[in-house]
Formats: C-alpha cells, structure tokens, sequence
C-alpha cells in the first residue's frame, strides 16, 4: 500500500482570484512505515506573497524568484504521485490549488492522476468533534513532537501529518499486544484462566455521574443534537437495578 503525505504553501487563501502555490512537500508511506522517499519543491509563482502569507510561511519573494515555475516540476510531481492514495490536512485547500495549477497546464484535475485522496481534518472533526483539529492540535493531542515548528513549511509539515494520521489510524484488535507474535518469534504471553475470578463492579458515585452527562452535553452541543444516545431507549432488562 503506497500513500503519499502532501502538504502545500501558498501565495494566499485564493486560487480562484489569481494566488499561487510556492511549496510543495510530499512524504511516502509504504505499508505505513516511513520509506524515506520524499518529494520537496520551491516554486515561482510569478506574483508576490501576501503580507498574511508571508507572516504564516516565512518565505520571502525574493528567495522564489530564480525557483522553477509549476509547469516545469508538473511531470516528475504527478509521476511521483501516480496511483497513490493522497493524504491531506484540509484538502479542499490543497486540491483546489493543485486543480488551479493543473488547468493552467492543460492538464486534467489532480484526482485523475491518484488513486483516492484523504482529508485528515475531517478523520479528526469525527473523532475529536467540538475540539480545535488544527495540525498543531493534532500534534499536542497525540504526542507528536511539532516543537520545531516555528513556521509553516510544505515538507516539515507533512512529516509531522505523516505521524499524525498514523496515529489517528492506529488500530487495536486486543487490550494485550502479542508482540512476539508480531515479530514471529512465537507467543510470549501464557494464557490466564479468569472464570474463576469474581470481578468486583465499580458504580460511578454522583459526582462522576453528573461529571459523565456533563460531558455527552457538550458533545452533543457540538454536534448539533446529532448524537445518537439522547434518542436511546434502554429495554427493561437493559436498565440496572
């Protein structure tokens, strides 16, 4: 499985009223272990960077001005990215800049030439709704180290984003990890009989209680009354004693 992390920095907000890309990171995944095959690319985007821009990225017009123009890396990108699933923070941003630049060309739009593409801020708005979800968000809340961060940057930040999503995608079958048997050196853990264990039931005192409907309150705020538990029921032999 190949998946290309891809971050973009840009001129502005605005592809449609003329702001162009100036850089573009990409970061391989294979079978989600890092391959250390990466793509990184300054661009001239034949304007200046607004001042907002320049405050976000920190890459001064003058250093663009001898880079090449998209057209001229157009080819080697999309070949790098042919076939791949595409994963973005935001994508729409940085796919509609990449159609942008892609129409100028008189090529077809950036999804003809991936497989899929992957929006990880909405992944995250799904698992973390009513939570800021930004990069830097994502990298405080799953332990991403993102201190060197002082700026945007295409490559940095899709290093990061590649750690990130493999921590939002992480998945666990068990509470105990077999890791012998991942490393097929055979198993490690002896199986433990507990039928004959009486495990004790710990009710939530009032306090927890009212902390818990606290809560599903603001998770329910924050998905606009679209969670499904407030229209739950619970059947009689459901309801504890």
């Amino acid at each position: 499985m190949r998946q290309i992390i891809l971050d973009t920095e840009t001129t502005g907000l605005s592809a449609n009223y003329g702001d162009r890309i100036i850089e573009i990171g990409c970061v391989e995944l294979l079978n989600r272990k890092l391959s250390g095959n990466n793509k990184h690319f300054y661009l001239n985007p034949e304007r200046d960077s607004h001042e907002d821009a320049l405050k976000v990225h920190g890459i001064s017009n003058e250093f663009l001005r001898d880079k090449p123009k998209f057209a001229q890396v157009a080819d080697e990108l999309l070949d790098y990215l042919h076939g791949a699933e595409i994963i973005i923070h935001n994508a729409p941003f940085d796919v509609g800049f990449l159609n942008k630049e892609l129409e100028r060309i008189g090529k077809p739009v950036f999804k003809h030439f991936v497989q899929s593409v992957t929006d990880t801020l909405m992944m995250a708005k799904e698992l973390y709704p009513g939570k800021r979800n930004s990069l830097d968000a994502l990298c405080d809340r799953l332990g991403v180290d993102n201190s060197g961060r002082t700026l945007h940057g295409a490559l940095l930040d899709a290093e990061l984003l590649a750690d990130v999503y493999i921590n939002l995608t992480r998945g666990q079958d068990a509470l105990l990890i077999d890791v012998a048997s991942a490393t097929g050196s055979g198993p490690l853990l002896e199986h433990v009989d507990l039928s004959s264990y009486e495990l004790p039931v710990l009710r939530a005192n009032a306090q927890e209680c009212a902390a818990h409907e606290e809560q599903l309150a603001q998770l329910d705020k924050a998905s606009k009354g679209k969670t499904l538990w407030r229209n739950y029921e619970p059947m009689p032999s459901e309801a504890v004693a």
